[in-house]
């Protein structure tokens, strides 16, 4: 795997895209905003996607749901995924609703066998239908199961191995629920097969003194560009992106982000290489 630097395509910069080229490698576009039979968007989308390769990520295929996908819901993304042909198909570790209602939100798992099995099972038939394997993200989290028999990053080292699933490690994510829940991140990153990751995020979060919360509408501090580098260390060159759904800021501010980016991965991986 080689080294690549992405954006979330939002449509606050669908004219920067269209109106000159940019120094994105690809972009990242939300599946469910395109999961539709026409009109604007899909129609800016098909724009966008003649200049530049696509990711998709998904925010409601609740991966975690006990009574199987929507099937509905899977074959509009298999439509999708065929109509813009992504370099790979993403989706988070949660369920996101019950008995047909959506609750909009990422709700956190239990990290137990039960759960292994049932989202073996949901993975296994979302790659059957989009043919190709399934990216799964880690989520950040607010409160941990008391019922839970293994660590998150045991659980996800477990599925890769289970489904051939890939992983889209969200190193944000993973600093937020370390200092929410009182684990070492590091313990997480060092947990994970080398080869099970596909991509990394980037993004900002909130902090209220005794917690932290996922907004993803700050930029990125500090401690999370210091995990990041330690992600580097462990899984090598991985595509990379800056995540950012709320208080967006003109384009420019992101690229200024992902030449951070950049910079921080071409330093660590020539420390890698001389080691």
């Amino acid at each position: 795997m080689t080294s690549s630097f992405g954006l979330g395509l939002r449509t606050q910069h669908y004219n920067d895209f269209l109106d000159a080229p940019q120094p994105v490698d690809w972009l990242e576009v939300i599946s469910d905003n395109y999961m539709v039979n026409g009109g604007k968007p899909l129609a800016m989308l098909d724009k966008i996607r003649a200049n530049y390769p696509m990711v998709m990520h998904g925010v409601s295929l609740s991966i975690g749901s006990v009574n199987g996908l929507d099937t509905d819901y899977l074959q509009r993304l298999h439509a999708l995924a065929q109509r813009i042909e992504p370099m790979w198909v993403s989706d988070h570790l949660c369920w996101t609703g019950v008995h047909g209602r959506k609750l909009h939100d990422l709700m956190p798992l239990p990290f137990t066998q039960e759960t292994l099995d049932v989202i073996g099972r949901n993975i296994e038939q979302a790659q059957d239908v989009l043919n190709r394997p399934l990216v799964i993200e880690n989520v950040s989290s607010y409160v941990e199961f008391s019922s839970s028999e293994m660590t998150e990053w045991e659980f996800l080292a477990e599925l890769t191995q289970k489904t051939g699933c890939k992983l889209l490690l969200d190193v944000n994510n993973i600093y937020v629920s370390a200092f929410n829940h009182g684990f070492s991140s590091n313990d997480f990153i060092n947990g994970l097969p080398v080869d099970c990751v596909q991509q990394f995020h980037l993004a900002g979060h909130l902090n209220n003194g005794d917690h932290l919360i996922d907004t993803h509408d700050h930029p990125v501090c500090d401690g999370v560009w210091s995990l990041f580098e330690q992600a580097i260390l462990r899984f090598g060159a991985v595509p990379t992106m800056i995540e950012r759904d709320d208080n967006i800021p003109p384009l420019p501010e992101l690229l200024a982000e992902l030449d951070t980016a950049r910079a921080i991965t071409n330093n660590v991986l020539s420390m890698r290489g001389a080691v």
